[in-house]
């Protein structure tokens, strides 16, 4: 999608559906949520697309270039 450079998706815990979606999104912070679910939405199945979105500058990286994605998670889910 133009406008974003990156992005993680994971599965937190939720009490109605046991798990929901998390996207973490690495872009200029300028992007539409709706915007967004709008364009998965015509790319995936519905239920794959994340309830919650994140907009951020930039995403952790292994020295190899690789996201961390854990720590990602492990940070939102203290939250």
């Amino acid at each position: 999608m133009p406008g974003v450079r990156d992005c993680t998706v994971f599965g937190v815990p939720d009490k109605e559906f046991g798990e929901k979606l998390v996207a973490f999104v690495e872009s200029d912070g300028k992007l539409d949520v709706d915007e967004i679910r709008s364009f998965l939405k015509k790319r995936i199945a519905s239920f794959k697309v994340p309830k919650i979105y994140e907009q951020v500058a930039s995403l952790p990286r292994e020295d190899s270039g690789k996201l961390k994605k854990r720590e990602i998670k492990e940070k939102y889910v203290q939250q």
